[in-house]
């Protein structure tokens, strides 16, 4: 009789198993398919079946990973397990749907990091996303972007009157444009390809469109290129939100909604002080819209999306494949994390609470709660062990410096913004600090100018003077604590 909690029942394999270090890195690094893995010795079962078997010796060279939808907290338990007693670990689809045709052709996959973010789950109010969507006439910015084109899908789910995908990348718009082809026909869309910075051309889409709900996620994220090429961030970024929040407002728009960074909290960077302007300039809008009844500017602060372009995880797994070593900045490096579905829910969610009866006080920015910050090393070991791999014996972890414009921490509230609770699960507010409608767009005025006359070091201190808490770091302050060769241990 199998154990009460086994899934599957298997037995307990007849012989040892062989060790799976003792296979070729380059082989270990190959996904195993289902064929290749029948008549092994391996193990299929529950949390309480595996350790079990664990704890009497009876190990196993493959574990796989049946159904979808194990908690997280069990994965990561089990994975430590396993990890313990030289045991790979690959995840596999529900082994009851698949024919035996189908097992010749599916691969087995490593875990992977999503699936090990212990977060709770929070309730949405979907009816509340399906009131502000639906039957409205949509555009989102960025459309092409890791958090464009999640809105995008997202958004689509709601029926939107029209759909407008606006990005300056061809082959990223084209992308979502044609998955959105296939996942909802019905959506009416169109994708335009138009720079954020060409204030004359983003009236035009505007005034031609009349959106009535905006998403502005186009922007420079890239912390060191934006260092190298401070006026193109301060165009994109301040100047580019600038020109779309105008023209959305001139055209009727209700609502804008502006995806920031925690990067803007004491920045350290242009990219992240271009970002808490950015920030400044919807706040302010928010406020005089209030009073006069206008257009609504709801500001929405995160942290790293897991997986997103140009992010640390796809890094990782370019180097993870190529048999490292994974590189990482610093030892104390930290980011805050969260999956790019779930940050765009909460960006939805907020959208919802900054357009409604009971929006809150006047240029409020919702946080959304990131939970705890995950160390960066910690990740990198972690996605090796998800490998199959052992951290600084089969791959090696390298220090490399700080980069241009780095913390090693980031901040999710200024010291002067008090975070508030709201009514919404996930989400905080920050307590607004305030900049004049009238005085910033003078002083935006004078970036323009000078971002225009190629006036690097006038516009920068336009920046220091209307951030006053930005700390330029273009280098890089912390020291390497070790020689970019030597080994992390």
């Amino acid at each position: 009789m199998p154990e009460p909690d086994d899934l599957f029942g298997a037995p307990e394999p007849a012989a040892p198993p062989v060790p799976d270090a003792n296979r070729p890195l380059a082989d270990r690094l190959r996904p195993a398919t289902l064929a290749e893995v029948v008549g092994q010795d391996h193990l299929l079962g529950s949390d309480g079946a595996l350790t079990r078997m664990l704890a009497r010796g009876s190990l196993a060279s493959l574990i796989l990973w049946g159904p979808p939808g194990v908690g997280k907290t069990t994965i990561a338990r089990l994975l430590a397990a396993a990890e313990s007693h030289g045991v790979r670990t690959l995840r596999a689809p529900s082994l009851t749907a698949l024919s035996p045709a189908e097992a010749e052709k599916i691969q087995l996959q490593p875990i992977a990091i999503e699936d090990l973010l212990n977060r709770r789950q929070v309730t949405l109010d979907r009816e509340g996303m399906a009131r502000l969507i639906q039957r409205r006439r949509v555009m989102i910015t960025g459309a092409g972007g890791s958090i464009g084109s999640e809105l995008a899908r997202q958004v689509a789910g709601f029926a939107p009157s029209e759909l407008l995908l606006l990005d300056n990348g061809e082959y990223a718009l084209w992308q979502i444009d044609l998955e959105l082809q296939e996942s909802h026909p019905a959506c009416p869309r169109q994708a335009i390809i138009a720079d954020v910075r060409d204030t004359a051309r983003i009236a035009g889409i505007c005034a031609g469109f009349r959106p009535e709900i905006v998403f502005h996620a186009a922007a420079l994220k890239h912390v060191p290129i934006v260092e190298n090429n401070p006026l193109e961030g301060l165009r994109t970024n301040v100047l580019g939100t600038q020109s779309v929040a105008d023209a959305a407002q001139k055209s009727g728009a209700q609502a804008m909604v502006l995806i920031s960074t925690d990067k803007a909290v004491n920045p350290s960077s242009v990219m992240g002080a271009s970002k808490r302007l950015a920030e400044m300039y919807a706040q302010a809008l928010d406020v005089a819209a209030r009073r006069a009844g206008g257009m609504r500017c709801v500001t929405v602060r995160f942290g790293n999306v897991l997986g997103s372009t140009g992010s640390v995880v796809p890094l990782f797994r370019r180097q993870l494949a190529a048999g490292g070593p994974l590189t990482v900045t610093h030892p104390d490096m930290q980011r805050y994390f969260m999956t790019v579905r779930e940050a765009v829910g909460l960006v939805l969610q907020a959208s919802v609470a900054g357009t409604g009866p009971t929006s809150p006080p006047d240029g409020g920015i919702f946080v959304l709660d990131m939970g705890e910050p995950v160390k960066i090393v910690d990740l990198a070991r972690q996605m090796i062990r998800l490998a199959g791999l052992r951290p600084d014996t089969d791959i090696a972890i390298r220090f490399t410096g700080l980069r241009p414009g780095e913390k090693l921490f980031e901040e999710l509230f200024h010291g002067a913004e008090q975070p508030v609770p709201t009514p919404y699960p996930g989400l905080l507010m920050a307590t607004p600090r305030l900049a004049d409608l009238t005085t910033i767009r003078a002083a935006l005025q004078n970036l323009s100018l000078a971002a225009h006359a190629d006036d690097t070091s006038g516009a920068l201190k336009i920046l220091a003077d209307l951030v006053p808490e930005f700390s330029h770091n273009p280098t890089g302050t912390a020291p390497n604590p070790l020689a970019v060769s030597q080994t992390a241990r």
